[in-house]
């Protein structure tokens, strides 16, 4: 079984980073196999999807400021890779993983997704050691990938639950967040397709949202009101409409709808 467990608590960082630092012999993940697999990884997908980035300032603007939560919908297992790639190579996306594929191929793809920056989190559980470990990349300037629906969309799963993680993670943190939608991901191998079709992939980054922008709330809901905003700004982002065009009622029908909320109280 290959070892990778101790990566996840360090950051990802070049040398020359480490050295600017004020702790020149914390251990740190070298970004040297991340980089290969960027190299690999990326030139297939942009010969196969075309993919490219619209907004990506909404991103860039923390680099080598602060960190921050990157939240988006989850429609497509490939998700997280056009993410990681349209975000590197100048900054890093830390994604949360399901704990159960780090042990696959004898540990080799825990290692790999350990490598490139990913950290494993348990499902259906409040995992302490995953929200901590999260929180602590976001306060030394490490971004976070989140999918607060928690699977795939489309999966046999008729009603996802809408977790409000992301948000809780983010006050931990200190931290915006920065809705993104990834256009046609999920046409890439949709469910009644026999084989891969190569569509041009997009993904949108969002204007960051900051928790302070849900203070005029009761202290109980502001995380879920802000999951619930932050989400319905993904799929307005996926589908190119006016946020207020998404039907977060039929897309979250167990979740408190704020529509008519954030209707009368808009946020900046």
């Amino acid at each position: 079984m290959i070892s990778y467990e101790k990566i996840w608590d360090m950051p990802v960082m070049t040398a020359a980073q480490r050295g600017q630092g004020d702790d020149k012999t914390e251990p740190y993940s070298s970004q040297v196999m991340g980089n290969i697999i960027y190299a690999v990884v990326g030139l297939i997908c942009k010969v196969a999807f075309r993919y490219n980035a619209e907004g990506l300032e909404n991103f860039r603007q923390f680099a080598g400021k602060q960190g921050c939560v990157v939240v988006s919908a989850h429609r497509s297992f490939l998700d997280p890779v056009f993410l990681w790639l349209t975000a590197r190579p100048s900054q890093w996306i830390r994604f949360m993983a399901r704990e159960n594929i780090f042990p696959k191929a004898n540990g080799l793809l825990g290692w790999i997704c350990s490598k490139v920056g990913a950290f494993p989190i348990k499902r259906d559980s409040a995992d302490r050691t995953a929200i901590k470990r999260a929180a602590a990349m976001l306060k030394r300037g490490e971004n976070v990938g989140i999918f607060p629906e928690g699977t795939r969309r489309g999966r046999g799963t008729t009603k996802l639950s809408l977790h409000s993680g992301a948000a809780f993670i983010a006050r931990m943190g200190k931290a915006p967040m920065v809705p993104t939608g990834i256009r046609n991901v999920e046409n890439i191998k949709p469910p009644e397709a026999r084989f891969v079709r190569f569509p041009k992939v997009t993904v949108v980054y969002g204007t960051p949202v900051n928790l302070e922008d849900f203070d005029f709330l009761p202290k109980a809901e502001r995380l879920d009101a802000a999951s619930w905003y932050v989400m319905r700004e993904c799929y307005a982002l996926h589908d190119g409409v006016p946020r207020e065009d998404v039907d977060m009622a039929s897309l979250f029908p167990e979740a408190k709808d704020y529509t008519q909320v954030f209707a009368e109280h808009a946020i900046p």
